[in-house]
């Protein structure tokens, strides 16, 4: 029993001293602080022993944002835009690669050895020009033969002939039989026949012949030669003894999505769509070219169709294989609105843009985008050509806000337009005063209170006084990024 009276009567104490100290915290949190190093501390936290006495129904948190709005009075930097009417052209754009517009891999049609190569590698050659030559000794001699083969026939026709109009004048004398005309006519037929043959034998001969003259079947350019000369090569070589690619011209094989089907066929209906060829960085036009084929399906695996264009390639900036970037004109917008797409920002209503009046105020309009890209927006409601739009400078704007158009980035806040997850500006720093945008309110990014019938948070406060103090001795409180929300604790 005593021992449970000495526990209650030891947090009694504890608890008295407790008490004391809070009630009495303004009296000695200042001289505690001077005493750590703080400099500066005494007066937010005498200000804040005022604002608990004399300020009835405010909060730490009114006084904060009191402050902080007083920091951000005066115009606020901005850079601005003209929205200007021109015309605009709409792009599909794919991925693809470069294809050779005709490849063939020449090989030889006959058997034989490799007597002369007549091409240098990387080589533009014609169609006909000679490629190599085989060793032709067996062949003319098997053309040879046919052609003596023939005549070998012929000279036995012409004996058939004459036999036969000795028969057909014995018969008309009745020294012969009608039996011997026709035996006779039956085998000059047949020589007649046979020499035919000889005749496509001669041709058929004469063609492996030239088979051993290798020629190109197109314009294009060699490669790599597979085959010396000396080495034995078949009509069976898979490899072949060079390969030939036209480059000039030269195709693009693309694919798009499948969406876009039907706006390129009703496209097409009014004639043949250009297609630039892009370089790596998507933006520089490396060749342009015209839509040559749209494929007759869509591949069922990924959803896109591909499309084939054909480009003069004048000056070899294509290459067969390489992968390229196509974009495709699908229609031009006449006379519309555009205005840099930075302007355009987004908020629960949808889009909308900053228009700065003749007052240099900034009245917040709604707008209509009907299509953008990284670098410009058309605009269809909204915006009117000559009206400025802003551009950079975002943090700290609200309707009918006053700016100042900056002549140069580092005047106007250089940092993207950021917003928040509701399309509400979101605090960031001012380039000018060297001070801290809180949240539109004043407050310290990682401090949020709110004070309820004067009894304002000393913590918020102190957060606060310690912000000001900062400022007084020339160094800028820490500032909140752009695009990070301001956090509740």
């Amino acid at each position: 029993m005593a021992r449970t009276f000495r526990v209650v009567m030891s947090l009694a104490v504890i608890g008295a001293v407790a008490y004391g100290a809070y009630a009495t915290r303004d009296l000695w949190l200042g001289s505690a602080e001077r005493l750590l190093g703080y400099q500066n501390a005494s007066a937010p936290a005498q200000q804040a022993q005022g604002e608990r006495r004399n300020g009835q129904g405010q909060g730490s948190g009114g006084s904060g944002r009191r402050r902080g709005l007083s920091q951000f009075s005066g115009p606020v930097p901005v850079l601005v835009a003209d929205a200007k009417a021109a015309d605009v052209p709409v792009y599909i754009d794919g991925v693809g690669s470069v294809k050779a517009l005709n490849t063939v891999t020449v090989r030889a049609q006959v058997n034989g050895k490799i007597v002369e190569i007549d091409f240098d590698e990387g080589q533009d050659i014609k169609k006909g020009d000679v490629i190599a030559r085989i060793d032709d000794g067996v062949y003319k001699a098997q053309r040879d033969q046919a052609v003596a083969k023939k005549a070998q026939d012929e000279a036995l026709l012409a004996g058939a002939q004459r036999d036969l109009a000795r028969y057909q004048l014995m018969v008309k004398s009745a020294s012969g039989t009608q039996q011997q005309v026709d035996t006779q006519l039956s085998l000059v037929a047949q020589y007649t026949a046979q020499i035919q043959v000889d005749v496509a034998a001669i041709e058929s001969a004469q063609a492996t012949l030239d088979y051993t003259t290798i020629k190109a079947p197109i314009d294009g350019r060699t490669g790599i030669r597979n085959v010396d000369i000396g080495n034995l090569v078949s009509s069976s070589d898979t490899t072949g003894i060079v390969t030939l690619s036209q480059i000039q011209p030269i195709s693009v094989l693309f694919s798009i999505p499948q969406q876009q089907l039907a706006r390129v066929n009703a496209a097409s209906l009014a004639g043949t769509l250009a297609v630039q060829a892009l370089g790596n960085d998507g933006q520089t036009v490396v060749d342009n070219g015209s839509l040559a084929v749209v494929d007759n399906q869509v591949d069922p695996t990924t959803g896109t169709i591909r499309l084939k264009a054909n480009f003069p390639n004048d000056k070899l900036a294509l290459w067969p294989g390489a992968f390229v970037n196509a974009r495709l004109l699908v229609e031009t917008l006449k006379g519309v609105t555009t205005i840099p797409s930075a302007a355009v920002q987004r908020g629960p209503n949808g889009t909308f843009v900053y228009i700065v009046n003749q007052d240099e105020t900034v009245a917040m309009k709604t707008v209509k985008v009907r299509q953008q890209d990284d670098t410009l927006a058309v605009i269809t409601d909204g915006v009117s050509p000559g009206d400025k739009v802003v551009t950079t400078g975002f943090a700290r704007l609200q309707d009918k806000s006053k700016v100042q158009i900056s002549a140069s980035p580092v005047q106007a806040t250089p940092n993207a337009p950021a917003a928040n997850d509701q399309g509400q500006p979101v605090a960031e720093n001012d380039p000018q005063s060297g001070q801290t945008n809180n949240a539109n309110d004043g407050e310290r990014p990682h401090r949020r209170h709110n004070g309820e019938g004067g009894n304002g948070s000393h913590r918020g406060q102190h957060a606060a006084g310690a912000g000001q103090g900062a400022d007084a001795s020339g160094s800028a409180a820490p500032a909140m990024s752009p695009t990070t929300p301001t956090q509740q604790q």
